[in-house]
């Protein structure tokens, strides 16, 4: 049976934006691919490394869109179609969406590989958006490479990430299971279980995939969902057969609280 949106559940066309901006926004990632071979430790990595992170984070945490773009070289592009110009208009976006999200960004390693660095990141980011006079809560999580030379960024790979958006004096507790990746053609478990159990209240929720894509990151989810009977979603995905990534988001509404998981989910060669 299906259920139109209400009450909370009306907030979510228009929230569905919001984490899917955040696969453009501020992560640092590198070509396709891991680099070769040991890194270094984050102690060990150039001056000039460290303080271009500091100094993006910092400039991304003021919101200045040229501070952040000045390490981002005029032909910077990633696996998924991202390039400068895309990176602009969606940073503008997000940031009008979370006017306060804040960024940390953390070293995990770096090497040189010729005259350039490899390096990576985790970046969490954190903030809040009243809508329709809710707060939405925004967390994220994006774990990717950089490939820096001369101080700009001109490629990105994003190696895993996961965004929440929460809302309500109750947001459901969700345990969400999905794999980081997955080879071509295959089957997959995918499980989100709400912890809570669930009494005689009403429970909605979906689970929705699109492949990622810069035509995707505003794009909203439908606007119905599923009444549950039990405290989660469980099951058997396909991967497509060709290599790519996925966003997968899982959603559950009732009537104190909302919460809205999405991941990415790497398909890769056989």
């Amino acid at each position: 049976m299906r259920h139109s949106l209400s009450g909370f559940a009306r907030l979510l066309p228009t929230l569905r934006t919001a984490p899917r901006l955040l696969l453009a926004s501020l992560t640092l990632g590198l070509l396709l691919g891991l680099p070769p071979a040991q890194a270094d430790s984050p102690n060990s990595a150039p001056g000039d490394l460290k303080t271009a992170l500091a100094e993006i984070d910092e400039a991304a945490n003021s919101k200045n869109l040229q501070g952040v773009l000045q390490y981002y070289s005029s032909t910077f592009t990633d696996g998924n179609g991202l390039n400068r110009s895309g990176l602009e208009q969606n940073l503008t976006a997000l940031w009008k969406r979370f006017p306060k999200l804040t960024y940390r960004t953390e070293l995990q390693s770096w090497k040189r590989e010729g005259a350039a660095i490899v390096a990576e990141t985790i970046t969490t980011m954190k903030g809040n958006q009243v809508l329709q006079g809710r707060t939405m809560t925004l967390q994220a999580t994006i774990r990717s490479l950089q490939y820096v030379e001369n101080n700009h960024i001109f490629q990105q790979s994003i190696l895993s990430e996961r965004s929440q958006l929460t809302s309500g004096t109750k947001p459901p507790t969700v345990v969400l299971n999905l794999p980081e990746k997955v080879k071509a053609g295959q089957e997959f478990q995918f499980d989100a279980i709400v912890k809570e159990p669930l009494g005689d209240g009403l429970l909605l929720g979906g689970v929705y995939e699109k492949p990622v894509s810069p035509q995707h990151y505003l794009e909203k989810l439908p606007d119905d969902l599923d009444l549950l009977t039990a405290g989660g979603v469980f099951k058997v995905g396909k991967a497509p057969t060709t290599p790519q990534d996925l966003w997968i988001s899982a959603v559950f509404i009732r009537q104190d609280g909302m919460n809205l998981i999405t991941q990415r989910l790497q398909v890769v060669s056989r």
